[in-house]
């Protein structure tokens, strides 16, 4: 399988995954022309893609996703309510109805050779979910914008080979910032975002001896900046009451303007 952060942040995300023979992307909250721009670097066409999954409606999310299922025919999968609320969003643009394909969290089912399992996550969207995407015996999953974690979301984070986890903001930053604050009370409810700290308690229950990369994505512009949520994710990790050490593991921060590495596996 391969993984691509084509961006990741608070102002946009696009994320690439898929086999040798079917190629995803999850969602398109940025333009259509920097999607190409990604896809080609990985070599990959826009009338290639197999499917966009939409992990909310939130223009973060889905700013580029109008655009590229008129100009490529690419079916978009996402909760009903997801799909309902992207209908109201005039930006969006007019989509084929036919391009619409409802799903469940944990009603699995396959694109190509790759099965996907969405999954609920804690959000102020209509009826969010995060995906977990298995060919194989290799498996990755992209999960960001939840609010809290439970047992729940570790029991579908198990047994990666590759995670991108949200780390959006630090506490301190966001508590201090110029956010209003009901904004910030916001972010920092059972529905905003992961912080840096719970990002790295949350991972101190995934690691296993197989994990091959983890991605830090969706990083607050405001509220937080790569050195420190890494080095934070990092420090949870080796005070955690695990065997393991971060150092143990290739982690790596998903930047919002850049693609990051292509991990292959």
């Amino acid at each position: 399988m391969r993984l691509c952060s084509i961006a990741s942040g608070s102002s946009g995300n696009c994320i690439y995954t898929g086999s040798g023979h079917t190629h995803l992307l999850v969602d398109a909250g940025i333009s259509a022309k920097r999607v190409e721009a990604g896809l080609r670097a990985l070599q990959v066409d826009g009338k290639e893609i197999d499917g966009l999954l939409i992990t909310h409606e939130h223009s973060d999310h889905i700013q580029g996703a109008g655009v590229l299922a008129r100009r490529y025919g690419i079916p978009i999968y996402a909760t009903g309510g997801t799909i309902a609320r992207m209908k109201t969003v005039k930006s969006l643009g007019a989509v084929d109805e036919s391009l619409y394909h409802v799903i469940c969290a944990d009603r699995r089912f396959t694109i190509g050779d790759v099965e996907v399992e969405p999954f609920s996550v804690s959000h102020d969207a209509a009826e969010p979910v995060a995906y977990r995407f298995t060919c194989g015996n290799r498996s990755v999953a992209v999960a960001t914008d939840m609010g809290v974690y439970t047992d729940y979301i570790v029991e579908r984070l198990q047994g990666l080979d590759v995670l991108l986890l949200e780390a959006n903001h630090d506490i301190r930053m966001l508590q201090a910032g110029p956010y209003p604050y009901l904004l910030k009370q916001r972010i920092l409810g059972e529905c905003g975002h992961l912080s840096n700290e719970s990002a790295g308690q949350l991972l101190c229950r995934l690691l296993h001896d197989r994990m091959k990369k983890i991605y830090l994505g969706h990083l607050s512009k405001e509220n937080n900046y790569a050195e420190l949520a890494y080095e934070t994710v990092k420090l949870e990790i080796d005070l955690g009451a695990v065997k393991y050490k971060a150092g143990d593991f290739d982690i790596q921060v998903a930047e919002r303007d850049c693609r990051s590495e292509i991990c292959e596996w």
